[in-house]
């Protein structure tokens, strides 16, 4: 395990840029195999989920390169082998295996993947679109037995925009038999790049980013080249961090529409920003000012983003209210807060209230998942003495080089191993 020290409370300013999307990268790998030649990715973020897939990739016997922000993957010749629990459980994103695997050959035996302890997290709806498409679904101690036939079109209405059903649902239709029409889909940025990359492949996928999307199944598809598109979590999440202690912070490689929720809320709590094409700079204001958050699924405010969020409100004056609607374990982050001097507290598991300004101290803390070691790591930045974040592997997860760019822009902060 990795721990973050930070001695805080410094003035960032400087030019940050942003690295390709892990939301959208965790996917593609993985759809990377059905391709029926070789595919090459560019602007791949460098983090351990994208090691984790590496691991199963090879597993599978795909053939991987890897060089800076570039993979190329083989799949030519990969063998429907078990994904074992070791490796399956690394990451929520192994679950993208399900229905690759499952339109390339058929078959797929995978167990219940892992990632941050957030809420429930079922895959119900993945597997009943999967059987909807005629595929039979057996569960034996959290392994996942997917079989089909043959995998039909259907039409598919998710009772929840769910981003991962979506996806998965998705890659399986490719080569079913027919058209599959998913109702209700999810709309992130990253469900249209990986639609995109597929349609790059020969697939035939239209209303990726609309609430209907149509898939034709083909037979074959070929290599191509695709990028990942910028990451607007990371987008937002130093956005956030630089309304608070940035002078002239500029935020690069962006694309401000995905992140125009939060725009919005930041102008709410004062931030001085200046929108570019590809890029945003902000300095923080005299005075942040409260404001309420309800999260949404897109192009609402992001639940991904809440949880930097609620460090900045901890510094706005008055009373804030944020409401989760998405996840109902997402409020791990407010009690480490509080040991830094916050003040915070949870109306219910969904609804949490938050009393600014506060002044934080730096302490030893605890991170539980990936946003909210973004809450806690931005708190450390802004608060008074050293912090020590443990835990720190989970931060590692989504964020490249973290620590070298907010270095670069004047931070004191170091990552080391535990022990």
């Amino acid at each position: 395990m990795y721990k973050i020290t930070i001695n805080g409370n410094k003035t960032l300013t400087g030019e940050i840029k942003i690295s390709g999307s892990k939301n959208s990268a965790v996917a593609l790998i993985p759809a990377a195999v059905l391709c029926d030649e070789e595919v090459t990715i560019a602007n791949v973020p460098n983090i351990s989920d994208i090691d984790a897939l590496d691991d199963i990739l090879n597993f599978l016997g795909a053939k991987v390169y890897r060089n800076e922000d570039i993979i190329k993957i083989d799949s030519k010749n990969i063998t429907n082998r078990k994904i074992p629990k070791e490796i399956a459980t690394k990451l929520r994103a192994s679950y993208y295996f399900m229905g690759a695997m499952l339109s390339k050959f058929k078959r797929v035996e995978i167990y219940f993947p892992g990632g941050c302890s957030i809420g429930a997290r079922p895959i119900n709806l993945h597997l009943k679109g999967f059987e909807a498409m005629g595929a039979k679904v057996e569960e034996n101690n959290n392994l996942f037995t997917i079989t089909a036939d043959e995998l039909k079109g259907a039409k598919i209405n998710l009772e929840f925009a769910s981003v991962g059903a979506t996806l998965n649902l998705m890659l399986a239709a490719v080569k079913a038999k027919g058209t599959t029409i998913i109702s209700n889909a999810a709309k992130e940025p990253h469900i249209v790049n990986v639609a995109t990359f597929l349609n790059n492949m020969g697939a035939k996928i239209t209303g990726a980013g609309t609430s209907e999307i149509k898939i034709e199944g083909v037979d074959y598809l070929h290599s191509c080249f695709h990028e990942v598109v910028p990451d607007y979590i990371e987008t937002g999440t130093y956005m956030i961090l630089a309304s608070i202690i940035g002078d002239k912070l500029k935020i690069s490689n962006i694309i401000p529409d995905h992140v125009e929720s939060l725009i919005s809320k930041l102008e709410d709590v004062g931030a001085i920003m200046e929108i570019g094409v590809d890029f945003i700079t902000i300095s923080r204001p005299k005075k942040l000012k409260a404001t309420n958050i309800k999260t949404q699924v897109y192009p609402g405010f992001p639940t991904d983003l809440q949880q930097p969020m609620a460090t900045l409100l901890t510094q706005a004056n008055g009373k804030s209210i944020i409401n989760e609607t998405i996840w109902e374990n997402r409020f791990l982050n407010l009690k480490e807060l509080n040991k830094m001097g916050a003040t915070t507290d949870l109306l219910t598991n969904q609804k949490a209230v938050i009393i600014g300004p506060t002044k934080l101290t730096g302490k030893r803390i605890k991170a539980t998942d990936l946003r909210g070691a973004a809450s806690l790591l931005i708190a450390g930045l802004i608060a008074s003495g050293t912090t020590v974040i443990e835990n720190a592997d989970y931060i590692l997860r989504g964020y490249e080089d973290i620590v070298y760019k907010l270095t670069n822009v004047g931070a004191d902060i170091k990552l080391e191993k535990e022990g």
